[in-house]
């Protein structure tokens, strides 16, 4: 009798942690605030931009960098890897030619510019197709040096995404 006795505060400590994680809140593994990050090791992503409105970028490239300095980004296993691949009428937004643009474009024009500075110093890779350059009639000598030069900006983006990189399509 004695001995049942020692052994029963045990079990009851065990049945009542059993009952009490059983009747617990359940709450969802995910990766912070994204169940889309669930399971994902790291995001690796490319964006598209052909958005040539001044304007709208200095909207939206705010939002390209908070990807990858999200907490939820920076909180998985791999370190995120942003590319963004300039083509089509955004090649003037990366061009030190303000000819085409009012002052409200120009000065918008100026924050796009320390804008992609600002992504060069933070790891992104950057680069800019050269047949839209020609085709859009942007001088080669006027784009911005932090942005690497690619033949053809398609060719830049399928490989990124046959090496595992989401697309994001900024027009």
């Amino acid at each position: 009798m004695k001995r049942s006795v020692t052994r029963c505060p045990g079990r009851l400590a065990a049945i009542a942690l059993a009952l009490a994680l059983l009747f617990l809140p359940a709450q969802a593994a995910t990766a912070g605030d994204y169940a889309a990050l669930d399971g994902v090791k790291g995001l690796d992503t490319v964006f598209d931009v052909t958005l040539g409105d001044p304007v709208m970028a200095t909207i939206v490239f705010p939002a390209v960098r908070e990807v990858y300095q999200d907490q939820n980004v920076r909180a998985l296993p791999a370190p995120p890897r942003t590319v963004i691949v300039f083509h089509g009428e955004a090649v003037k937004l990366i061009s030190s030619d303000r000819s085409g643009f009012d002052e409200t474009g120009r000065e918008a024009l100026d924050k796009v510019a320390d804008m992609i500075r600002q992504f060069k110093k933070d790891g992104v890779r950057m680069e800019v197709c050269m047949y839209a350059v020609k085709a859009v009639g942007v001088a080669p000598k006027t784009l911005m040096p932090e942005i690497d030069r690619v033949g053809n900006g398609f060719i830049a983006v399928a490989g990124y995404q046959a090496r595992g990189f989401s697309l994001v399509s900024v027009h």
